[in-house]
């Protein structure tokens, strides 16, 4: 029996009239979520990286060559809102790993831009966060594991505009 199992008694003791299957279900989802988040901080802690700064170089990365994006790509990309996102793209400037410039299309907004040291650090970054998700699901085979994608798909269809 792991925790879930321990509270899922413990209501059904309590409260027998309720059906607890979502619980058994999510509680453990949300179990697994902190721990991920840990690992994650763990994983680009060692490349001297914030789990946001991590999420803000990696949109600019997936963006492909030139990478770089309009300040509201990355606030959809990373679901913070714009005074969020300018503190961000602020920092990671002062830190060397993105840079701005006018956008030529619209003089009155910004492109931001991955610098070399920016893409070589979140290269690092998501080597070492792949390199800790594997071990994370070693013990499931590959029929699990995409069995496991595709039901966590299903279930957060539902948030996806």
């Amino acid at each position: 029996m792991d925790e879930v199992d321990h509270i899922v008694a413990a209501w059904q003791r309590e409260r027998p009239d309720l059906d607890l299957t979502a619980l058994q279900v999510l509680s453990r989802v949300s179990r697994l979520a902190h721990h991920l988040d840990v690992g994650r901080k763990t994983a680009f802690a060692k490349s001297n990286l914030e789990s946001w700064e991590f999420d803000v170089l990696a949109s600019l990365r997936r963006a492909g060559k030139p990478y770089a994006l309009l300040p509201r790509e990355l606030i959809k990309e990373n679901l913070v809102t714009s005074g969020t996102m300018t503190n961000r793209i602020d920092r990671l400037e002062k830190r060397g790993l993105v840079s701005r410039r006018p956008d030529p299309a619209d003089g009155r907004s910004i492109i931001v831009s991955l610098t070399q040291a920016g893409k070589e650090l979140v290269d690092e970054a998501f080597a070492e966060l792949l390199n800790l998700e594997a071990e994370l699901l070693a013990d499931l085979s590959g029929t699990e594991q995409s069995q496991l994608a595709n039901l966590l798909k299903e279930l957060t269809k539902q948030f996806n505009n």
